[in-house]
């Protein structure tokens, strides 16, 4: 990547006038396009707390509308959706907002937007961030952050070159719960943690599905008549062009390998959000599918159990994380009452110590203690991590973001997190793919004892969609 480095020190201690005409011919240049800005200290990275950002969404309907809605205390300017029928709601809700289908296009046309909010399908997440991140726009992009391990390393990489406010939607790491574990777990409440185990009962759409897998080979669904609202081909993006059929969207894309990240996509960057902080999870060095059912290469397995192994983490040792989807349950740990409630329920997540045993819900919610010598008596650990205000969790992460935007502290999903912590789940769905544990080489990104399985590790990209 490339870009004209301009120091922001320099033109915010310099008057408004020499800073304008310093950068008058400041360009940002990216491969999906060049885009010259109008110089203005907002350009240069100043923003008052007081001054609304220019906000754009792509992808404004479904998650989109209310994550665009959350932003609703800034000069909306600009929506983009493939599918104007889904998108009918943001778009009565900001009529003064330009409409498009197409973000390349809207990118292209509106060059003041200052922030955008990203919630389409898996697949586009990557190319519709990194096409704004080279434009200097800040992006707050749903989980999972990529499908792909290596797009996840290419933004995180990217949104600190171009030096972006960034955030992924996972909206429980703004929550209390997740800061209540992690203060439970570090003031040593269950001792070391061995093992974690996280399910869910995702997924709640189609995977599994067999009509797409005829005689060994993957056929795709009969073609029917594109919607009037829709243009099929800005949906699909960067995936392979396939006929529009209406099992593929507008919901049920999770399911497909082509554009989805399956039951493990939609929940673990919420559910092992807690493992992940308060275990200080860096790279796995090993994967592996213990189980699934009906995977094939067009749709994802109905169900399945992952596990991952991860070395020690300066002070804490070894631990071992287990993902069940599909309705599928750890067993329940020795010594816990078969009367106790382990997580949410249906979603959740246990951990296990040399001393004790906690458990989680789906957003961090209602950390525990359930088994331990000091189970009776246990009272929770000071707080030692800040609150974030704002009300709901979902509200309050785009307030973190929005607070980054303006030059506050790095919001806290932000791509330095959120990009590692991405990697090293959607690497489970690559264990989907090739039986047997998969050693992982995370510097390399290289599984080193499987070639093949290192084709899956980055995507192919469709011509006029790259990152």
């Amino acid at each position: 990547m490339s870009e004209n480095k301009v120091s922001r020190r320099f033109f915010i201690m310099s008057s408004a006038a020499a800073a304008m005409a310093g950068c008058a011919n400041l360009q940002r240049t990216g491969t999906v396009s060049s885009v010259r800005r109008t110089p203005s200290l907002k350009r240069l990275g100043y923003k008052s707390p007081n001054e609304k950002l220019n906000v754009a969404a792509i992808g404004a309907g479904g998650k989109g509308g209310s994550d665009i809605e959350h932003c609703d205390g800034e000069n909306v300017i600009a929506l983009c959706d493939a599918d104007w029928d889904k998108a009918a709601g943001s778009f009565r809700k900001f009529p003064n907002a330009r409409k498009y289908k197409d973000f390349r296009v809207m990118l292209d046309k509106e060059p003041s937007i200052d922030a955008c909010t990203i919630s389409t399908p898996d697949h586009t997440h990557a190319v519709a961030a990194m096409a704004c991140i080279k434009r200097g726009i800040h992006v707050y992009v749903q989980k999972p952050l990529t499908r792909t391990v290596y797009e996840a390393r290419m933004l995180t990489e990217a949104a600190r070159e171009y030096n972006v406010a960034t955030q992924m939607g996972n909206q429980g790491h703004s929550g209390d719960g997740v800061r209540e574990m992690c203060e439970m777990i570090w003031s040593g409440a269950i001792g070391d943690v061995t093992e974690v185990h996280a399910w869910t009962n995702r997924p709640i759409w189609p995977q599994g599905i067999l009509e797409a897998w005829k005689d060994g080979v993957p056929k795709p669904l009969p073609e029917e008549p594109i919607p009037d609202t829709m243009d099929w081909d800005a949906w699909l993006g960067p995936a392979p062009y396939r006929p529009y059929n209406s099992a593929y969207a507008p919901f049920n894309w999770r399911g497909w390998w082509d554009w989805g990240c399956g039951a493990l996509g939609d929940m673990a960057c919420h559910i092992l959000d807690p493992a992940n902080w308060a275990l200080r999870l860096t790279a796995p060095i090993s994967i592996e599918c213990i189980k699934q059912e009906q995977n094939n290469d067009q749709t994802f397995p109905t169900k399945s159990i992952i596990k991952y192994e991860f070395p020690r983490r300066g002070a804490m040792g070894p631990v071992t994380v287990y993902w069940y989807d599909g309705g599928l349950m750890p067993e329940r740990p020795e010594g816990v009452d078969p009367n106790v409630r382990l997580g949410d329920g249906d979603n959740g997540s246990i951990f296990i110590g040399t001393k004790g045993i906690l458990t989680t819900g789906t957003y961090g919610g209602g950390s525990r203690m359930i088994a331990g010598e000091h189970m009776k008596d246990y009272k929770k650990p000071e707080p030692i991590i800040p609150r974030l205000p704002g009300g709901d969790d979902d509200r309050r992460q785009k307030i973190d973001w929005i607070n980054a935007c303006k030059g506050g502290p790095k919001s806290g999903a932000n791509f330095d997190y959120s990009g590692p912590f991405t990697e090293w789940v959607v690497l489970g769905n690559l264990a989907l793919k090739f039986p047997g544990k998969l050693e992982w080489d995370a510097k390399k990104m290289k599984v080193t004892n499987v070639r093949e399985a290192n084709d899956w590790v980055k995507p192919k990209f469709r011509k006029g969609w790259t990152l």
